[in-house]
């Protein structure tokens, strides 16, 4: 029997794991944590079906410079921090010149474009229903051109893609949201993005499917993995050492720091992002992102959870509340946000690739080792489609996606 350890039980490893046992292998799942602690825990819980186009970095110095001088809430960025991000950020910045950011979204549409179908079969076999609307998400904009400018950007998604969405004035938006103190010059309502009101469960119910076939999750250090052998790997478990013939790096933002002891060098642009929920207000129907001041208010188990955008902060680097606290004094203007669930807000990093794909393959120099991380933004939503395209390519399959654009190799 075919035998694999994934490190890294977030929904990317989570979603491997499922999909090779599965297909008959015989699957270890390691984490320091339980499933879906990290950052699959502390997203909006959108599975997104419009997010069709990675995000570029803009090349308009007006922009630019509203990052520069904290003028803007969606990026903030320490000063003493900056020797960390700028190699990779000079080349997230290069890729996101037109030509190379059309050629990196054909390939992101692959893998979006089944991202709620492979989601789907997950979540019947999981028994994961309970915690799934199926009715999309909305964006408020507070400035006409904004909203104009978005609503061409939906156009063109619509016309290459069929995505489907509303426009709706503001008033449209205060009826479906009453309690919203006011909508804004309008808002886009996209329609087929799905929602997860815990989405630290829904990670946790496909483990638990995982289990269910077979699988045997354990806790133990990443750090410890090492070769067995002249094919195989082992790592140090609380159960002692385990081997198996392959092993699969899916440990999101930290998965390049492990791979630098076998040689490669990943680059790669770390985001930092806050949330925490709130509870005693007046709360919403569905999730709604700001786009003005860069969060997202989602309607969760817990309560309503603010998501923040990106911070760009040293390694391990003590928490800065400022996007939050921001997010939070704007958000107060929209509606009774409540009090604060938990006394500390939680934090999690996206770990984006400079090109913005994901990496996904065998590594170039190591037999039976596999790499599987970079998503960004959308390790939430990518997790079960490209842990499919994983698990097709270790088991020699056809893929059902075009595997070239993701290939380790490319660094």
């Amino acid at each position: 029997m075919k035998s694999a350890i994934i490190l890294g039980a977030g929904m990317v490893g989570v979603a491997t794991a499922v999909h090779l046992q599965q297909r008959g292998w015989s699957v270890v799942l390691l984490d320091r944590k339980e499933p879906g602690r990290e950052t699959s825990h502390g997203n909006a819980g959108i599975i997104q079906r419009e997010a069709l186009r990675p995000y570029p970095m803009s090349h308009d110095w007006r922009e630019l410079a509203k990052i520069a001088i904290g003028r803007t809430n969606d990026v903030r960025y320490r000063i003493a921090a900056l020797p960390y991000h700028l190699g990779p950020l000079l080349c997230y910045w290069w890729h996101s010149f037109p030509a190379r950011h059309a050629d990196a979204s054909a390939a992101y549409a692959q893998i979006i474009g089944c991202a709620v179908r492979e989601h789907e079969a997950f979540i019947q076999h999981a028994d994961a229903g309970n915690l799934i609307r199926r009715d999309g998400f909305r964006m408020l904009y507070r400035d006409r051109p904004a909203l104009e400018a978005a609503i061409a950007a939906a156009e063109v998604l619509r016309h290459a893609y069929g995505v489907k969405f509303s426009v709706m004035t503001s008033w449209d938006l205060k009826q479906a949201e009453p309690a919203l103190a006011e909508g804004g010059v309008g808002s886009l309502h996209w329609l087929e993005p799905w929602t997860v009101s815990d989405p630290g469960a829904l990670v946790s119910a496909y483990a638990n499917l995982f289990t269910r076939l077979g699988g045997n999750i354990v806790r133990g250090d990443a750090k410890s993995l090492s070769r067995s052998g002249n094919a195989g790997w082992s790592v140090i478990t609380e159960n002692g050492r385990m081997e198996a013939g392959a092993a699969v790096i899916a440990l999101g933002p930290w998965s390049p720091d492990l791979l630098k002891r076998f040689g490669y060098r990943f680059p790669m642009v770390r985001k930092r992002g806050y949330h925490r929920h709130y509870v005693g207000g007046s709360g919403l129907d569905l999730p709604l992102c700001d786009a003005m001041n860069g969060y997202v208010l989602a309607p969760m188990a817990k309560g309503t959870r603010i998501t923040t955008g990106a911070e760009f902060a040293a390694p391990g680097g003590k928490p800065d509340l400022t996007q939050l606290a921001y997010a939070e004094q704007a958000a107060c203007k929209l509606l009774d946000l409540g009090r604060p669930v938990e006394p500390e807000p939680g934090l999690g990093t996206r770990p984006c690739m400079p090109d913005m794909l994901p990496v996904i393959g065998a590594a170039p120099r190591h037999r039976g080792l596999w790499l599987h991380f970079g998503h960004g933004h959308q390790g939430f939503t990518l997790g079960p489609t490209t842990g499919r395209l994983i698990a097709e390519l270790m088991n020699n399959e056809s893929p059902t996606i075009d595997p070239f654009p993701y290939r380790p190799w490319r660094y």
